[in-house]
């Protein structure tokens, strides 16, 4: 079965603010737009599924701040599908996320 190409979702949705991170190919320590209704899994998931986008998950034990142990997981996409992705309309995709949040605070 063929790949399907990716999908880039609204710029200013949880989808979209979980998209930019993984294309900045950063760490993010916060998820301030995530906070609340939906789980980064379950917004990862439909990117998966929905958008096409090969994200890779990799889980690891860790503790939590209290000392429990707990799992830990990371999320990337791999530098290949970053550069293509950027190539095919993703810069002006990240401008237009940036350029209307400036916009939004003046």
């Amino acid at each position: 079965m063929p790949k399907k190409t990716p999908i880039f979702p609204g710029p200013h949705t949880a989808r979209g603010a979980v998209l930019a991170v993984l294309l900045s190919n950063e760490d993010q320590l916060g998820a301030e737009p995530l906070r609340g209704r939906i789980t980064l899994a379950a917004i990862v998931r439909a990117l998966k599924r929905k958008y096409h986008w090969p994200i890779d998950t990799e889980s690891f034990p860790s503790n939590s701040a209290d000392g429990r142990a707990t799992w830990a997981t990371v999320y990337s996409l791999p530098p290949e599908v970053i550069e293509r992705a950027l190539k095919a309309g993703g810069r002006d995709w990240l401008k237009s996320r940036k350029s209307s949040v400036v916009c939004a605070e003046e």
